[in-house]
């Protein structure tokens, strides 16, 4: 099996992992507020049961990027991540108590830190004109789950009877249909995912580039090209690797008992260098308030429904699946706008819509009045609004960001990323579970957070572009 044969197979086992993620979300959202309130949990429990599996996959993200990025066995991550996926969706089927659940979404969350190590993996083997195609398609492959997960659900509600000591249900079901979901994925994962080398990997003259890029609908970059641009993988003229490099050799010299704490030293060094320049800090930061707003959006969703239109279980279902339809063709068009605009441009366009479906929610969904049908369409459209906006801000920041991080640490770098939006995704549901009757205040911080990153933006603009890798390799060679 070749090289492009091998891409080919690891690529379509990232899709499925996750859309697997997708379904889980999907699985779950709709039921986890009945299936705490059958619990006797406090409403406050919601917020920390969506927090949870965020806040360990914040913990677990930067451990596996790093470990990826020491070993490159992203294989061996995926296998390891996924089971605790199992094991806490397993501990989610069980259901004994509020505290039981609470712990099942921390265990789960753990397998979801696996994702810094795949989008390092993404990083390495893409080129970058390609790169925020893939990233799009990978995105539309969890946003494709969250469409197929509600339809699960509509089954799984169908669901009472016992399994030995446990109670089947429409609210235990979820856990036992991911537990086994996971389970097949891991099969999956060891026959089909493969640790391809990274592309600039190979010497000039053999083939796999060529291979890859005769796939396209365009040329991306000549051979000679990439081999040049894997000389420099960041922002400015000197690569945060070269940047470590230098920063360990100008150290002084130590005693061989002292080699770690200087090792320690420049590792700090290189965290300074890498990620208080003000491009990563402005994508950091978009990364951090969109997907703060959000989650928060998310949680008060549930609620929101069942108080004004007497959603259920289906009723959720339904409308999820419907959002699911939105995002994917949003990720459709983002892949298709990926060709012709700058990642910025597109980062530009998505936090506008963004700060528009803000501003409607804040006028029409704080206080709704009208009648049934006049707040429906009301909440309709803002929710529309909102899931216009995502694809363009999560495809536009996650490549930038890819292009302007060093790929020798992509795998961490992910995992700071992801680790940055696990502190969103806790702290937006925990914000918006104590503010569900006070949307005013909910809403007004989120579009004070929207007018910060807007600032941010229009004033670092300029360096928010895909360092000039090739530019330099030349400047560099005729120089030499």
């Amino acid at each position: 099996m070749d090289y492009r044969q091998k891409r080919k197979l690891s690529f379509l086992t990232i899709g499925l992992i996750f859309l697997l993620s997708g379904v889980e979300y999907a699985v779950i959202l709709p039921t986890i507020w009945r299936y705490l309130q059958l619990l006797e949990a406090p409403p406050y429990f919601l917020g920390l049961g969506l927090s949870a599996f965020s806040f360990s996959g914040l913990v677990s993200g930067p451990v596996f990027g790093h470990w990826s990025d020491k070993t490159r066995a992203t294989k061996t991550i995926i296998l390891f991540s996924n089971v605790f996926e199992i094991v806490g969706n397993f501990m989610y089927f069980m259901g004994y108590s509020k505290w039981l659940l609470l712990s099942s979404r921390l265990v789960a969350g753990i397998g979801a830190g696996a994702g810094s190590s795949i989008f390092g993996f993404l990083t390495r083997t893409t080129l970058p004109d390609e790169r925020a195609r893939v990233f799009a398609d990978v995105m539309a492959c969890r946003q494709a789950g969250l469409l197929i997960g509600p339809a699960f659900n509509i089954f799984l509600r169908l669901c009472d009877f016992k399994l030995g000591p446990f109670v089947v249900n429409k609210y235990t079901s979820p856990g036992l249909f991911m537990c086994g979901m996971w389970v097949l994925m891991q099969f999956a994962v060891m026959v089909l995912y493969w640790d391809i080398p990274p592309l600039d990997s190979f010497p000039e003259q053999q083939m796999p580039l060529r291979e890859v890029r005769g796939e396209e609908d365009e040329p991306l970059m000549s051979l000679e090209d990439e081999h040049m641009a894997a000389a420099e993988d960041s922002y400015g003229s000197v690569s945060p690797e070269q940047t470590e490099t230098q920063l360990s050799s100008e150290l002084p010299p130590s005693p061989p008992d002292s080699s770690g704490l200087k090792k320690s030293t420049a590792f700090s060094l290189f965290l300074s260098v890498e990620f208080l320049r003000e491009e990563v800090v402005v994508l950091l930061t978009a990364q951090f308030i969109t997907l703060f707003n959000q989650t928060a959006l998310e949680t008060m969703v549930t609620p929101l429904t069942q108080k004004y239109f007497g959603f259920g279980e289906l009723g959720n279902s339904v409308m999820y699946s419907l959002c699911g339809v939105e995002v994917i063709a949003g990720f459709f068009l983002v892949r298709w706008l990926s060709r012709v605009l700058e990642d910025r441009v597109v980062l530009a366009v998505g936090l506008l819509i963004c700060s528009g479906a803000c501003v409607w929610c804040l006028i029409f969904l704080a206080n709704p009045q009208g009648g049934f049908a006049f707040e429906l369409t009301e909440f309709i459209i803002g929710v529309f609004l909102q899931l216009l906006g995502l694809p363009f801000v999560a495809v536009s920041q996650v490549s930038l960001f890819s292009k302007v991080t060093a790929e020798k640490t992509q795998g961490f770098s992910q995992g700071v990323r992801r680790s940055v939006g696990g502190l969103a995704t806790i702290l937006g549901p925990l914000w918006a579970g104590g503010l569900i009757g006070n949307l005013y205040v909910m809403l007004g911080m989120m579009m004070l957070l929207l007018t910060l990153i807007m600032i941010m933006m229009v004033l670092s603009y300029e360096k928010l572009v895909e360092p000039p890798r090739v530019e330099h390799a030349e400047d560099s060679e005729n120089g030499g």
